[in-house]
Parts: C-alpha cells; sequence; structure tokens
C-alpha cells in the first residue's frame, strides 16, 4: 500500500526500485477527514508531505480573523513549502486545511535529504518543485494586487474551471476577494458576452482566447 501511494506521485517516477524501498523505510501513509488542519502558519516540521489522495486548500488570517485563500492542492502534489535546502526543518508560512477526505505521505525530510538531495538523485525535482511554489506566489501577488475583479474571475475560469463549477458561487467569491454581487455581475457579463455559457449552473467556456487575453492583458 506504501509503495504503491508512493509510486503513483509523479515526483518518484525516477527512482529505481531499490531506491524506493530505501523511501519507503522512513515514510508512511495517514488519512485525514474533511475540514480537519493539517498544520498552523509559522509551524516547523521534520516531515514533507505529498497529497496523494483528496483536495487541500492553504490560507491565511487577517488581523480581523477573516480567512485569505491562497490556492489549492491537489492530489499528486507536494504539500510542503520548501525555501531553503540547507535546512533540516521546514517551516509553515500558512495554514493548510483538508477540503476533501485525503490521504498524505509522510517522508523523513532529514532522512530525504540524505539518501536523495545530498546524492543528487532528486535533487532536480526539488528544484523544479521550488520553482512550482515560487510561479505559484507570482500568481498570487498578480491575483491580489494586479488584476481587477473581471480579470480574476476570468483567470479561476481559464486555470481551475472545475474547482469553480464544484463550489458555491459564494464560496468562489471569497477566495477572489470579491463580493458575490461583483462575481454575479463579471459572470452576466462573461455570457453577454459569449465568452462563457452557464448549463444549469456550470461554467462551460465557449470562447478561450478571448477569456485569456482578458487578465493576460493585465499582466
Amino acid at each position: 500500500m506504501l509503495k504503491k501511494g508512493i509510486q503513483s506521485l509523479s515526483f518518484f517516477h525516477s527512482l529505481e526500485v531499490s531506491d524506493l524501498d530505501v523511501l519507503t523505510s522512513f515514510s508512511y501513509l495517514k488519512k485525514h477527514p474533511k475540514h480537519s488542519i493539517l498544520h498552523y502558519e509559522n509551524s516547523t516540521s521534520r516531515t514533507l508531505l505529498f497529497l496523494i489522495e483528496g483536495l487541500a486548500k492553504t490560507y491565511k488570517m487577517d488581523k480581523h480573523d477573516n480567512e485569505i485563500f491562497l490556492y489549492h492542492t491537489y492530489a499528486g502534489s507536494l504539500l510542503s513549502e520548501i525555501s531553503s535546502l540547507s535546512d533540516d526543518t521546514l517551516l509553515s508560512y500558512a495554514n493548510v486545511a483538508i477540503e476533501e477526505e485525503a490521504q498524505i505521505l509522510y517522508v523523513d525530510y532529514v532522512r530525504f535529504k540524505k539518501h536523495f538531495l545530498d546524492t543528487t538523485l532528486l535533487s532536480g525535482q526539488i528544484a523544479n518543485e521550488i520553482i512550482r511554489q515560487s510561479k505559484q506566489l507570482q500568481e498570487i501577488i498578480n491575483r491580489e494586487f494586479v488584476l481587477d475583479s473581471v480579470s480574476k474571475v476570468a483567470m479561476m475560469l481559464d486555470t481551475d474551471l472545475s474547482m469553480f463549477n464544484r463550489i458555491k458561487r459564494y464560496d468562489v467569491s471569497l477566495m477572489l476577494h470579491i463580493q458575490p454581487a461583483t462575481l454575479s455581475r463579471v459572470l452576466n457579463r462573461l455570457k453577454r458576452d459569449e465568452i462563457i455559457t452557464i448549463n444549469h449552473g456550470e461554467i462551460i467556456i465557449k470562447d478561450d482566447e478571448r477569456l485569456k487575453y482578458i487578465y493576460k492583458e493585465q499582466l
């Protein structure tokens, strides 16, 4: 079960059978229920986390205890934030909550570094993850400080349509930090412009190029 879970992650596809055996010796799987908190902002850990199944949400809290949504993490992805390869501990810069029942792979980070980073076996994969997380941070900055309401909605429709259709419109507005009425107006505008259509509440993109243009012209 453990080895099968590890093999389901593209991050480890380059490993030989002997390397997988080493990895399983200091790893384990754990299930987390929906709405549970995985870890809080500024918590430290010596465990590398990968999401095997389920969905996780990363968010912060402002000074008024309002939730500020950052991003979702989907199955098959690294959950831990890596800001330095020289430290033996991992620092969480945000809260992470489980949105759908999840199965998570826990890997001893110190031993992982010794066997797979110091030997460069997985250093390329880690470098790619750091780059991905950096791009993700840039997208958050763009969403919060560069894009207007129409562009925020267009960007989410283009990059995360399945999530947009899965959750309530009110929750979408919270994620994008806009008013529900504003979201409704934007969707109606996109529909009038024949960029999207709405069928029984589900958004269907009709003109992908025009949708992309709405937010990319601001970046």
